[in-house]
């Protein structure tokens, strides 16, 4: 007897509870400091970098969801390929057998990365960072992973040992044996790398926080570094990879580096079904998976499954067929180039950085004296206040969905659908440049707000 289950109906019943429901039995803070900042908006459907609300008014996503909309919402390719996957009725995760997927899309992502040789698939970018900790543990023989400053990893229990962070650390120790080194400090690393017990270091080519580069020339050094002391070179590009930064891998961006480890995810899912993939050197995965008794020593329940499979191998085809890298590149290069031509012009606006789609905006501390005032009173209260100033009014007044980069930081990071054109860019710059222009007028919206913004802070110590 089959039971007939309306998803259209039910949403159409329900779908207005959804902030009390979120308040009830998800994650109660969630819909709380939405409703604070004016984000609880109500999006009824998404295509491409846009989002279109009941009165179909429409959203420029400058977001993708924290990366994961690399081809933005709905593409139609990956829409019909898991359509496909769905429709062939395959016999999926059996365990026991060899599937062809999986070993499609390995191909396929080794091609892009041809010192590498195999891959395991999980479902997040937590889980890929978990595989390489883990592998790189396991295959040196050694405990200690180092970290860079600031880094985000994941915040399971491993990728949280390596989460630059306290505010994510705190109260979950212990973790595990890690020491941070600041970003590009080749002399830190030698001298934790002299101890003789460091496995690794994992690092992003491009800090999600802050939107931070490696030093030029850094990351090869200290590749060059870690293989003398018979260790690993980690590169986390869940979310630098795929194309965000203008290459398919931020590493690349440097000659002569090739990590041991690379992990991705977010973009590799197209939006629709979670993926992830660590890809590694042939000596290390068959240290790991040493023996017929070790097969199963690391998997992952739903890792391979052919839905997540199907959106890989659709994702990697469009960014081939519609040259995805290098629109990012120049798509990237135009925007940044727009909002860099700004700094002169607002004295609140500290530097403008990053590559390809992946950009950060910084805000300083102004020299008028009026200016000053305020800036020293947001900054006394929470750093990061004005970043968020500057973050509502681009949603409220103009329908564009950005965020600050990290807590207590005055950055916003721009890290849209590696879709967008030249008019979301320019829609982008011109909204930006209004908001600038009220925060410096001395106007009352911004400055209200930002007084709003202080008394929750306050409230919240």
């Amino acid at each position: 007897m089959s039971t007939e289950f309306d998803l259209g109906a039910l949403l159409a019943a329900r779908g207005a509870e959804r902030y009390d429901l979120h308040t009830r039995h998800l994650n109660p803070q969630l819909p709380r400091m939405l409703h604070t900042i004016g984000f609880d908006k109500v999006y009824e459907r998404a295509e491409g970098a846009h989002f279109w609300d009941a009165e179909g008014n429409d959203y420029l996503d400058m977001l993708a969801g924290f990366g994961v909309m690399g081809l933005g919402r709905h593409h139609p390719v990956v829409r019909k390929a898991l359509h496909d996957v769905l429709d062939l009725n395959l016999a999926d995760l059996t365990r026991f057998d060899c599937q062809p997927l999986p070993g499609l899309l390995a191909e396929r992502l080794l091609a892009h990365t041809p010192h590498l040789d195999r891959v395991f698939f999980g479902n997040s970018g937590t889980e890929a960072v978990e595989t390489a900790l883990k592998f790189a543990r396991f295959a040196t023989g050694r405990p200690r992973v180092l970290y860079c400053d600031h880094a985000f990893h994941g915040l399971t229990t491993g990728s949280l040992s390596v989460n630059g962070e306290n505010g994510f650390r705190d109260g979950f120790a212990p973790l595990l044996p890690d020491t941070a080194v600041p970003l590009g400090d080749l002399d830190a690393l030698a001298r934790e790398l002299k101890k003789g017990d460091v496995a690794a270091l994992i690092v992003e080519p491009i800090q999600g926080k802050g939107v931070h580069e490696a030093p030029p020339g850094s990351l090869r050094a200290a590749q060059e570094l870690l293989h003398k002391h018979k260790a690993l070179l980690i590169a986390d590009e869940v979310q630098t990879g795929l194309g965000r930064t203008g290459d398919f891998y931020a590493y690349q961006h440097e000659d002569g580096v090739e990590p041991d480890l690379v992990c991705v995810a977010k973009s590799l899912s197209g939006g629709y079904v979670p993926v992830s993939a660590t890809l590694g050197k042939d000596w290390i995965f068959k240290k790991v998976y040493s023996s017929m008794d070790r097969v199963l020593v690391h998997s992952a329940s739903f890792g391979a499954n052919a839905q997540a499979m199907a959106a890989g191998l659709a994702v990697l085809s469009v960014m081939e067929d519609e040259q995805i890298v290098a629109r990012a590149r120049t798509m990237g290069e135009l925007l940044k180039s727009r909002l860099a031509a700004l700094i002169g012009k607002y004295e609140l606006l500290a530097d403008v950085r990053g590559r390809g789609l992946m950009i950060g905006i910084e805000f300083g501390r102004p020299d008028s004296l009026k200016l000053r005032g305020r800036w020293t009173m947001l900054q006394a209260a929470r750093k990061g206040l004005f970043a968020q100033m500057v973050v509502v009014p681009l949603l409220q007044r103009h329908r564009i969905l950005t965020q600050v980069s990290g807590d207590h930081l005055e950055v916003i990071k721009l890290i849209p659908p590696l879709v967008i054109d030249e008019a979301d860019v320019e829609r982008f710059v011109d909204a930006f440049t209004a908001v600038m222009d009220d925060a410096h007028s001395g106007g009352g919206l911004m400055w209200d707000f930002g007084r709003t913004l202080i008394k929750q802070a306050v409230a919240g110590r």
